[in-house]
């Protein structure tokens, strides 16, 4: 176990209470990406379970992860079905962010066509079946050793979020393929672990240095263009039902502010993204 300069004793306590644990203790937090790369190099298993604080396994879900693993040697990483804490489907697979999924998504093109094999994504799967995808969500994640050599680890680089995106792009280059299992099932209460501010800064922060590093500067440029777009486009279209809905003004005015912000975010915040 890493912990990362947490302050509420539960490094203390899980070392008084598990004493075969062996618990590394930074005395900063260095980020998830880095503090993982500690863990991965310690441990002695052909399989490395990356597991968020605030996820929870069902009873069986890692086994049935490693069955999977062991019948499809042709993946290198493997995701189980997300649900939130009220039992619903938390959607965590993806397609790889690039400037021209920016633009597909920002201008609803996605949308109009979720089926097609280039144009769409995973918005409209149920997510009730195995397949194979362009990457899973962090907050459970499976990973072979041989993976975790080949590529490094994470990119250090990375403080939170988009590290896995990123990881899981370099092992496709590299022959691998990403799984999806709906029998392994874990419940992520998606954020307790950080407030919601956090959150939001590091997403987009992560997906910066993602799109930085994988498209560069031109292909940022593009990205940040697709999000400014879309979100001033989506500010009128939340205004509007403001004005016309009042029955769903709480919501419209939520979604108002959201885009707004992220309009400005897009357009104006610029210091500090290239750089750790």
């Amino acid at each position: 176990m890493v912990d990362n300069a947490s302050t509420d004793g539960s490094a203390q306590a899980i070392a008084r209470e598990f004493p075969c644990v062996h618990v590394i203790r930074n005395d900063r937090n260095i980020g998830f990406g880095p503090a993982n790369n500690q863990a991965i190099r310690l441990a002695l298993g052909a399989h490395i379970l990356l597991l968020n604080s605030d996820a929870f396994v069902k009873p069986g879900a890692v086994e049935k992860l490693i069955a999977y693993m062991e019948k499809h040697p042709q993946v290198g990483a493997l995701g189980p079905r997300l649900l939130n804490a009220d039992g619903t489907l938390q959607r965590s697979c993806h397609r790889f962010p690039s400037p021209s999924r920016a633009w597909l998504e920002n201008l609803w093109i996605s949308s109009l066509f979720p089926n097609h094999p280039s144009l769409g994504g995973y918005g409209k799967w149920d997510h009730n079946s195995e397949r194979f995808v362009d990457f899973v969500s962090g907050a459970c994640l499976l990973l072979r050793r041989t993976v975790c050599e080949q590529t490094g680890g994470f990119d250090e680089m990375f403080f939170m979020y988009a590290e896995e995106t990123d990881l899981q792009l370099r092992l496709r280059r590299k022959g691998w393929l990403v799984g999806f299992t709906p029998e392994a099932q874990v419940v992520h209460l998606g954020g307790a672990s950080s407030g919601a501010a956090g959150i939001r800064r590091h997403v987009f922060d992560g997906l910066d240095r993602y799109q930085y590093k994988h498209h560069g500067l031109p292909g940022l440029l593009s990205v940040r263009a697709a999000m400014a777009i879309g979100n001033a486009l989506r500010a009128g279209a939340w205004a509007a039902v403001l004005l016309c809905f009042p029955k769903r003004r709480n919501h419209a005015l939520a979604k108002l502010k959201l885009s707004v912000w992220l309009f400005l975010r897009q357009t104006m915040h610029w210091r500090g993204i290239l750089t750790k």
